[in-house]
């Protein structure tokens, strides 16, 4: 089953112009169709964005029936983090804390998300999404977390499983640690290997390949692009970047996992 992925760092819809304008994120979302949307600096209740939920207002405004938001830092009026959109329930969602020391909050959020066509196919995605720290030390130490934590080191490595945000990574130090210790590819980056990434930042004239997709399990990579829109230029200080998937179902379907029944899930 093909299953398009997009990781965008919408800068609280704020735009390089330095206007609010949610509905520009929400039209670089929709346009690209895709099944599952990483988010990060997602507003919720902040006054520099209106006081929107911007979590609810993407999933409403780009046609998503499901979200998971995990609120990282607190604002004086306000929080904001990272926010995952889907097409398929999710039907279970955690936020990792990736805070190190005394620095700015930073955070992961895990989300499963049931991937079902109607038919006769199934299968459980581990979706993590991230928003790694200014520090390089920092960002080492924050992928330690990660990998040590329950929700990650307890998958078994044939699970299908996703880590993607915004890795604030310019020189591509971590990589390796996905691809060459943790067995994971890159998806976000111009061959095979991870030494030529997709430039995202800043969107109008970019230099950094701050933005990845990396997948373990029965994924295929099918096709990948840094999405190159007139308007992702203006939207956000980042270019969105997407990968598409060939998923396998599961061997042995097991029992269906019972969705939510509520659509939003808020971890603080």
């Amino acid at each position: 089953m093909l299953i398009r992925i997009m990781s965008y760092n919408m800068h609280r819809a704020i735009g390089v112009d330095r206007l609010f304008r949610p509905e520009r994120i929400a039209r670089v979302i929709k346009h690209h169709k895709a099944d599952i949307v990483m988010l990060q600096e997602v507003d919720v209740g902040v006054p520099r964005s209106r006081k929107l939920d911007l979590a609810k207002e993407m999933a409403e405004k780009a046609d998503y029936p499901y979200y998971a938001t995990g609120l990282n830092v607190k604002l004086f009026r306000g929080k904001y983090g990272n926010a995952t959109l889907s097409k398929f329930p999710i039907i279970h969602s955690r936020n990792i804390n990736l805070t190190v020391d005394n620095r700015k909050a930073r955070g992961c959020l895990h989300s499963t998300i049931k991937i079902e066509n109607g038919g006769d196919f199934s299968q459980q995605l581990e979706v993590f999404n991230l928003h790694l720290g200014l520090s390089s030390q920092e960002r080492v130490r924050q992928v330690g977390l990660l990998i040590n934590s329950a929700d990650f080191n307890s998958l078994p490595p044939e699970s299908p499983c996703l880590v993607g945000g915004d890795l604030n990574d310019w020189r591509t130090r971590l990589a390796p640690i996905f691809t060459d210790i943790l067995n994971f590819e890159c998806a976000s980056n111009h061959s095979s290997g991870y030494h030529n990434p997709y430039l995202t930042y800043p969107s109008f004239s970019p230099t950094g390949g701050l933005d990845k997709i990396f997948y373990r399990g029965p994924l295929e990579l099918i096709r990948r692009k840094r999405c190159w829109m007139g308007i992702t230029r203006l939207a956000s200080d980042h270019l969105p970047v997407l990968a598409e998937f060939e998923l396998q179902a599961e061997k042995l379907r097991e029992p269906e996992a019972q969705a939510t029944e509520k659509k939003i899930h808020y971890l603080i």
